[in-house]
């Protein structure tokens, strides 16, 4: 594929034209013929679609705050959303590993919900969510704050991210200061950076990769590039040592053997098939320690990535963490739980046959927003045959980077979305400078689609 076929299908794929519209450029034709154009006082968002009822969306990432968009721009002034977060802001995960090499900043990877209240009339309310009651039939939920605090809806939609498992030996606190993950963007990618930053000459940078699923499956390679291009230009000597749980490279294999074995040979040892049992932390600035099933590496950065597991409002309750305990399962048409019924869950928590990525989080937000329109019109009957692109650039150096595109279509008879035959995965031949710059354009565009 070439590469400006790929960036225009990224740009229509961040914008929403792959998934399905013809129901509301049905009603925007209807609306057209009787007059009724009109939208509501001070904002973008359409007067009356059809649709009227209240949703509550838990979580203000990529997910939650594409959903609670669009379901103000296609269902209506009558169609309430309240939006959810603790913090007052969203730190991107896409692009922060180039934080760890000075290139960007955390304060540049972070987003307000300023918009998403003015334009289109989202009701934000900021706090830790503790407990939900879902609706029953077309009666009323609710979702119940620390503060004390209750917010009703007809719809809820849960969009928590993920949350971690423990790691023998290291405690919280040890995490935040000296064996960070850093893959939840914020205060650790920058302490990590720092760590970078300090490492000798010569230095050993480990970082550990967990079995899949994770979030964002070319991330960890993606760092250890970065990483090494870093050390290459400031640590002469060093290496990266990349752990990986599993038995092999998760995405981008072409890119990232190359990258390894080519560009960054001699400086990235990766070694697969290697489960972390344990760690110990050198709190007095030595190295630290890291046991697999292979053995005992010493570092004097190390990046602990521990496994994944869907937020905690999905796994404190069973009937939502119904795959494995661990994620939520969902209807690819909607993205209702396949447990609770009138719960709507997407982001990394959902298990749907799609990879945890920003970009997958922007594409099941619009479907789900697609559905929940669709019922509170009176229309139960969701898309009957979705379509999402995840689409995502891998940074390989400075000034270099890679991309992967896949389309996903609804296997009706596993309830998933899988591969469409013959769209993807397609991989970047080569990393180049086109890419990077055309990085951060596709970048803009999916920030933008998301909280603009």
């Amino acid at each position: 594929m070439k590469r400006r076929q790929f960036v225009g299908l990224l740009g229509a794929s961040a914008l929403g034209l792959l998934l399905p519209g013809a129901a509301f450029a049905d009603d925007d034709r209807k609306r057209r013929s009787s007059g009724s154009t009109s939208t509501s006082a001070g904002t973008g968002v359409p007067a009356d679609t059809g649709a009227v009822g209240s949703v509550v969306v838990v979580g203000g990432g990529m997910a939650g705050a594409t959903a609670a968009k669009f379901l103000r721009l296609w269902g209506g002034s009558k169609v309430q959303v309240t939006l959810v977060d603790q913090n007052a802001t969203y730190s991107s995960n896409i692009m922060s590993n180039l934080v760890l090499n000075g290139s960007t900043t955390m304060s540049q990877l972070t987003y307000n919900y300023n918009t998403l209240r003015t334009v289109y009339g989202i009701n934000f309310v900021q706090g830790s969510v503790v407990g939900i009651v879902p609706p029953v039939g077309a009666g009323m939920g609710s979702v119940s704050l620390a503060d004390g605090r209750v917010l009703t809806g007809n719809k809820i939609i849960l969009a928590p991210g993920i949350e971690f498992d423990a790691v023998p030996g290291l405690t919280p606190a040890l995490q935040d200061n000296y064996v960070t993950h850093a893959w939840k963007a914020g205060e650790q990618t920058t302490k990590l950076a720092s760590q970078i930053r300090n490492m000798p000459a010569g230095g050993t940078f480990v970082m550990t990769i967990p079995a899949s699923p994770y979030r964002c499956p070319p991330g960890p390679y993606e760092r250890a590039c970065i990483v090494a291009d870093y050390l290459k230009k400031n640590k002469p000597g060093s290496k990266v040592i990349i752990l990986d749980a599993n038995p092999f490279i998760q995405a981008e294999k072409h890119t990232f053997e190359t990258a390894f074995g080519v560009t960054h040979a001699g400086v990235i040892d990766y070694r697969p098939n290697q489960v972390v049992a344990s760690v110990v932390v050198n709190t007095t600035g030595g190295k630290h320690a890291v046991s697999t099933n292979f053995g005992t590496l010493f570092a004097d950065v190390l990046n602990v990535i521990p496994a994944h597991k869907a937020g905690k409002i999905i796994t404190d309750n069973p009937a939502l963490a119904n795959v494995g305990g661990r994620w939520a399962g969902v209807d690819v048409r909607s993205y209702e739980s396949t447990g609770v019924p009138n719960v709507y869950v997407i982001g990394d928590s959902a298990s749907s046959g799609q990879p945890k990525a920003g970009h997958i989080a922007n594409q099941e937000a619009k479907l789900c927003s697609d559905a929940i329109t669709r019922a509170l019109r009176g229309d139960l009957i969701p898309n009957s045959a979705p379509k999402t692109n995840s689409a995502c650039y891998s940074p390989i150096t400075a000034d270099k980077a890679s991309w992967l595109t896949v389309v996903y279509g609804y296997d009706a008879v596993n309830n998933r979305m899988v591969a469409v035959p013959g769209a993807g995965p397609i991989e970047a031949a080569v990393a180049t400078q086109d890419n990077f710059n055309d990085m951060k354009k596709w970048f803009a565009t999916l920030m933008a689609d998301s909280f603009a």
